[in-house]
């Protein structure tokens, strides 16, 4: 493992590597319960998709570690779950069947419109294209991003619409009064309490830099919250469990190629194909950056592009095995938070995800106040490129916080990433006809400019 994972060369240990790798399985196994719920709804079988995420998160984090060397996991997206199953149940309503068979169809296709993409070097070309000060405000972005995660599904943070119901045009949210859009949760909940006491055990353990801090600190929050009063955490889930994986129920390569050429499936496969592209680069990058692997831009380069391609087949692989648009996590950057920065760290994580379709109770017990502490842990850590950006040249300014800004407001990597694409190609082109300033824009750049344009006007924000 030394010589194959280069673990000296990259300053780690097979210790650090393989804590970090649970850390990052810990902070994900959610997608276990949650994918079932979310796709269940579109007509698949719920256990088939366990089965898939499992499997699909396991093989593909796997290929990660040892192909690319790269301490990044996948697993079906949040989100673009949710478009595939609102897709589906959609299209039904409005006399457009569309079926599960063929969504699963449409993930395929956009999964080998990657591999095209990733061979034909276009995605690596983004590297290139984007500017540096975007870059680094992906990784706050995504900073941010993780942390609103981590807050909403504590429960220590609440988002009311009412406003948007109450108020119309040209009326405004009175911000000091209790109709405000976030909110503090409700502190009489345990599970509240809970993720603040996981956030101080964490904080204090990082403080006095203890190796694993944020594993522990999931492990002992995890106890506290099996503690009788609390009752955050229940073993009597286990007495019941179903141990021995079902695989019969998987739907492999349940495909219906039927129909391609309809509004609602090609309208699908862009929003997929969109959407994919800049989540997964911005998760690359950002947990990249974090990971230092940009100190060296060509070798930074050369990674984030080999782990491009193996994303790419994992859209259309985890399709074959029945579940939505795989995708780099972002939840990675808590095993990058605790030292992980080899391969060894996703095929960690990869072989638990394996490992789960076995021991699934035990992994389903950690609490979600528990690795809710964490991400906002994590959040915290990749805040700290923000001293790279330079807010005081407002063409880099200007787009680096609306990337910033609109990953964690709009809850979409995409969004921010876009947001930023055109703001910098405008700002860049002004001043360079007649700021007196000179920028680079990269023609790759102008193609993005126009896409993320022609994405809101004929596709829309879904996804």
């Amino acid at each position: 493992m030394e010589r194959f994972f280069k673990l000296k060369e990259l300053g780690t240990t097979v210790r650090t590597e393989i804590m970090a790798g649970i850390t990052t399985f810990m902070t994900m196994a959610y997608i276990l319960a949650v994918n079932p719920l979310i796709l269940g709804g579109s007509g698949l079988d719920a256990y088939g998709i366990f089965l898939a995420t499992a499997l699909a998160a396991g093989i593909f984090t796997i290929a990660m570690g040892l192909f690319v060397n790269f301490p990044v996991a996948l697993a079906p997206g949040m989100g673009l779950n949710a478009y595939f199953a609102t897709t589906v149940i959609t299209s039904k309503a409005t006399g457009h069947p569309i079926t599960p068979s063929m969504a699963l169809a449409a993930v395929f296709i956009s999964g080998i419109i990657f591999v095209i993409l990733t061979v034909t070097r276009v995605r690596q070309m983004l590297l290139v294209a984007i500017p540096d000060g975007l870059k680094h405000a992906i990784t706050v972005g995504i900073g941010l991003f993780i942390a609103i995660i981590g807050l909403k599904n504590s429960g220590l943070l609440t988002i009311s619409l009412s406003p948007f119901n109450d108020y119309g045009a040209g009326n405004y949210v009175n911000l000091n009064s209790n109709e405000t859009i976030l909110h503090l949760g409700d502190l009489a909940e345990p599970s509240v309490w809970l993720t603040i006491v996981g956030l101080l055990i964490i904080g204090v353990l990082m403080v006095l830099r203890v190796k694993g801090a944020i594993l522990f600190g999931i492990l002992i929050t995890t106890l506290i919250g099996a503690i009788p009063g609390v009752d955050v955490v229940s073993f009597d889930s286990l007495k019941s469990a179903t141990w021995v994986p079902e695989f019969d129920k998987l739907n492999f390569w349940d495909f219906d190629f039927a129909d391609l050429m309809t509004t609602g499936l090609l309208s699908a496969i862009a929003t997929f194909t969109f959407v994919e592209l800049f989540d997964t680069f911005g998760t690359l990058v950002g947990t990249a950056n974090r990971a230092g692997f940009f100190k060296n831009k060509e070798e930074g380069n050369k990674r984030v592009g080999k782990a491009m391609f193996v994303d790419a087949v994992a859209v259309s692989g985890g399709a074959m095995l029945g579940t939505s648009t795989m995708t780099a996590y972002v939840e990675s950057s808590a095993g990058i938070a605790e030292g992980g920065r080899t391969g060894l760290t996703s095929s960690t994580t990869g072989v638990l995800f394996l490992l789960s379709l076995f021991l699934a109770p035990i992994a389903l017990l950690v609490p979600t106040p528990a690795t809710s502490a964490a991400l906002i842990i994590v959040g915290v850590l990749m805040m700290q490129s923000v001293k790279e950006i330079d807010f005081s040249d407002l063409v880099i300014g200007i787009p680096a916080f609306l990337t910033v800004a609109m990953m964690p407001f709009t809850y979409n990597i995409a969004n921010g990433i876009s947001f930023g694409i055109i703001a910098y190609v405008v700002l860049a082109l002004v001043s360079s006809l007649f700021g007196g300033k000179k920028y680079q824009i990269h023609w790759l750049m102008w193609i993005l400019f126009v896409l993320v344009i022609a994405r809101y006007i004929f596709v829309g924000s879904a996804g």
